[in-house]
């Protein structure tokens, strides 16, 4: 009888050149140019996570992939099973996810802003098996936030984390890192497979929204193309990346580019150019509203490196009437976000540094150019709503219910997402005019909720108690609540595990100028 094999016996991947992955992009690099620098935190990082920033190469990188993944598969997580990720932006969440695609597990993405109560649903929903998370972020004990959650999801298996004074029953991945395991096992390399889950609210509620690798790849190249990010660039993320859009913007462009992804956890003006100065960075990827912002200094003499800007508009209706762009040595491209649905991307050119104007139709990447490959196109449904579809889209998730039929025959799927944003034709220009977002959805920055969950929470507090999102020109919308004792207001929502959005509505503003 054969021996059995040892826990860390190396297992070679099986390779296949059936199409592209995440991790295949990363190796492919790494062959080329090992030494070369991979990923920069933010120099700010011992007051975001009580940890010191780390700089790796592509080697180093590999090395702390090559760990985590090991740690994942020793412990006994098997493929194709789900892990949770809450992490900042920092170097810990590209490894993460990297190390999590090595060893054959679907990322699933969960926003920081998410408390115990969303982290349950979100768990028993996808049925992760383990769920990675940080000791502190931004003075929040995340890692007790993740114990919590995951005493009241069956599915979970195994609970870790990076950071100092982790909870008891909490793995540490920095000792995983420092353990430098190399446990591998055989994993089919196929952009077609599951990559990452994240997590969109439609009018029907809380809907978890799956992509393979080649969705993301697709997404990346959409943005990559249009904004024109050169090969071997040096990238500023400062967007959360707990999104499709996150993502995309960020990891998938770096490995789309092969050069070196310096991350900036939002936000704070001061680092953030500090940043760009230090790192000599030529790309920024940032919300729209940072990057108007940042249009109105002196770019030329404060950011001298920076050439590309990638601009993402949450809120997508926008657009049209932002202010033009003004700063000639930096291009803006305006990416479009629909919430999980997917996204487009439009680069600045006119002289007057109005916003491009988009049309119905295919869309090609870049844009700009005839002939080029289609990244999409987008269309208005007979409601007068604008959809997608492309090879970024993934359209099951928001399919509708199948009508009640007599007929033995299916129906075919349909092959786009309704996005539910109003939209209309401009009869002068021919283009796209987004003119209100989805009905009954509220948007406070990258967290959209039902608004029926704000009366729903209200009544909970009882008697007099309200809590309402008003309009907001930066996030979309801003909460604000009114409650007979306030402070009791906040530290009910907080029992009850709601986000930190719900709860701080309630502040004292009897002070406040």
């Amino acid at each position: 009888m054969a021996a059995a094999r040892r826990p860390t016996e190396v297992i070679p991947v099986i390779q296949t050149n059936t199409s592209p992955t995440l991790d295949g992009l990363f190796k492919r690099i790494l062959a080329r140019k090992p030494d070369a620098p991979a990923l920069l935190d933010p120099i700010n990082k011992q007051r975001i996570t009580g940890q010191p920033p780390r700089n790796l190469t592509f080697a180093e990188a590999d090395r702390a992939i090559t760990a985590l993944s090991a740690h994942f598969i020793e412990s006994g997580l098997p493929s194709n099973s789900v892990i949770a990720v809450q992490l900042p932006n920092t170097v810990e969440f590209v490894l993460t996810v990297l190390a999590a695609h090595r060893a054959g597990l679907v990322v699933a993405l969960f926003p920081l802003l998410w408390r115990q109560a969303e982290l349950t649903v979100a768990l028993n929903r996808t049925g992760a098996r383990a769920i990675v998370s940080m000791s502190r972020i931004d003075g929040v004990v995340h890692s007790d936030l993740a114990m919590n959650a995951a005493a009241e999801a069956f599915s979970i298996r195994h609970v870790c984390g990076f950071g100092s004074d982790l909870p008891e029953g909490m793995a540490s991945l920095d000792l995983a890192l420092s353990a430098d395991s190399t446990t591998s096992r055989a994993v089919v390399q196929d952009g077609r497979k599951a990559a990452i889950v994240s997590f969109d609210f439609t009018s029907d509620g809380f809907r978890p929204v799956p992509r393979t690798h080649l969705n993301l790849i697709a997404g990346g190249l959409a943005l990559s193309l249009e904004s024109d990010v050169p090969q071997g660039s040096t990238i500023m993320s400062a967007f959360t990346p707990s999104s499709f859009a996150g993502l995309t913007s960020s990891l998938v462009i770096w490995l789309l580019s092969g050069g070196t992804l310096a991350l900036h956890h939002p936000f704070d003006g001061d680092v953030l150019e500090q940043q760009i100065v230090e790192h000599s960075c030529d790309t920024l990827v940032a919300p729209a509203q940072l990057a108007l912002r940042l249009g109105e200094i002196d770019m030329a003499a404060r950011l001298p490196t920076l050439r590309t800007m990638i601009g993402l508009w949450r809120a997508p209706e926008q657009v049209a009437s932002s202010p033009p762009w003004t700063q000639p040595q930096v291009t803006l491209t305006d990416v479009y976000l629909f919430g999980e649905a997917g996204l487009f991307a439009a680069r600045r050119t006119a002289a007057d540094g109005a916003p491009a104007l988009v049309r119905p139709g295919p869309h090609s990447a870049p844009r700009e150019v005839p002939g080029s490959s289609i990244s999409g196109e987008i269309f208005l449904t007979p409601r007068g709503t604008l959809a997608l579809r492309g090879p970024m889209i993934s359209a099951a998730p928001y399919a509708p219910p199948p009508p009640p039929s007599d007929s033995l025959i299916a129906q075919p799927p349909r092959d786009y997402v309704d996005t539910d944003y109003a939209a209309r034709i401009d009869r002068q220009t021919g283009a796209i005019c987004i003119t209100a977002p989805p009905t009954g959805i509220m948007a406070v920055g990258g967290y959209r909720f039902l608004s029926g969950d704000l009366q729903e929470w209200a009544r909970r507090l009882g008697q007099g108690a309200l809590l309402t999102a008003l309009p907001d020109r930066l996030s979309g919308h801003r909460l604000a609540g009114r409650a007979q004792d306030n402070g009791r207001a906040r530290e009910a929502l907080a029992e009850l595990g709601l986000n930190p959005l719900m709860v701080e509505a309630f502040r004292d503003r009897a002070n406040q100028t």
